[in-house]
């Protein structure tokens, strides 16, 4: 038997060639490793118990505050937790985790996430920009490449929940994992109480239909801000609010008092959720905490584990696992 290499005849006369050619070649290896990302998603998807997605219609609603909230809240809890940072032009994450400026550990072709506060896992494109300063600049297929790596490629090991923050609006983004990542358990839709989010987070909702992931619930972050201070003891205070509006409040009988000033409206989140028949999951308050954590890399979860941010998230939470809870064994179907 000939050891020579297997020449292929061209069937026009030309010259045999000796395997495949070069760009075959790249074909086939990008076919392969295509596969194997698959199967790595496949498998992924059963090392994690449950996968949260937290979208919003509209920018500037706190989404990402929200999704590290989630996160640190469930893992106050005891959960493992990994956080998949999705906004491949604005990664705001790993700054609010404190791990600005941190690099992914890659072994063996699999990429290791970094740990943040109580040990939460974090992927997110800000990882792998040399200057945080440069601009992503990906036309679609590229970026939506990237996300499957991130889904495929990473070792997130036994994870009780992974909390998936996307970029705002209803994008290529969300539609991508869904197909990517098996057995979602739904969405959180997160808006402010002022109309042009609610508008938005409409569209979230009705977006949702479309990828056939259930909506786990509506969150109303920066729901209101409470004032508190100190006075006499029982004495009637009247405090003037946003748009000339009294709020009368008793201080106790240590003249301790505090009052909630409505800055965005009020109940437009509950309101939405009533309207397209999904459950309302709560009300975050505004917090000045959370922009000086978010600057300084000190989640307010993390800085004031008993103050009221870290109360309301636990309720949100909480209200989320109720829900994850009623549609265990469904079956979603992933289109």
């Amino acid at each position: 038997m000939s050891d020579s290499p297997v020449s292929t005849h061209d069937p026009k006369g030309g010259e045999s060639t000796d395997g495949p050619s070069a760009q075959q070649q790249k074909q086939m290896e990008s076919a392969y490793a295509n596969m194997k990302r698959k199967m790595a998603m496949q498998e992924i998807g059963k090392k994690i118990k449950h996968k949260i997605m937290v979208l919003s219609g509209k920018g500037g609603v706190g989404k990402s505050t929200v999704s590290t909230g989630l996160a640190l809240s469930l893992a106050q809890q005891g959960h493992t937790v990994g956080i998949l940072d999705i906004d491949i032009t604005g990664p705001n994450v790993p700054k609010m985790m404190g791990l600005d400026g941190k690099r992914l550990h890659v072994e063996q072709g699999r990429i290791h996430p970094a740990q943040g506060h109580l040990g939460v896992k974090v992927i997110s494109m800000a990882f792998l920009l040399e200057d945080e300063d440069t601009p992503v600049v990906w036309r679609g297929p590229i970026k939506l490449g990237a996300i499957q790596q991130f889904i495929g490629d990473v070792e997130w090991g036994e994870l009780d929940y992974l909390v998936i923050d996307f970029p705002p609006g209803t994008s290529d983004e969300p539609l991508t994992v869904a197909q990517s990542l098996p057995d979602i358990d739904g969405m959180v839709i997160v808006t402010t109480p002022q109309d042009v989010a609610l508008l938005d987070s409409r569209k979230s909702i009705t977006f949702s239909e479309s990828l056939k992931v259930p909506v786990l619930g509506v969150v109303e972050n920066m729901s209101g801000y409470t004032i508190s201070g100190t006075t006499s003891p029982e004495v009637s205070l009247e405090i003037a609010g946003p748009g000339g509006k009294k709020h009368k409040v008793t201080s106790d009988k240590d003249g301790n008092f505090n009052v909630t000033l409505d800055i965005f409206k009020q109940g437009g989140g509950k309101s939405t959720a009533n309207e397209f028949g999904v459950p309302f999951l709560g009300e975050l308050p505004f917090d000045p905490g959370f922009v000086r954590g978010g600057d300084d890399g000190v989640h307010r979860i993390v800085s004031e584990p008993e103050g009221a941010s870290a109360i309301a998230f636990a309720k949100v939470v909480e209200a989320i696992k109720s829900q994850i809870g009623t549609s265990e064994g469904q079956g979603l179907e992933i289109i």
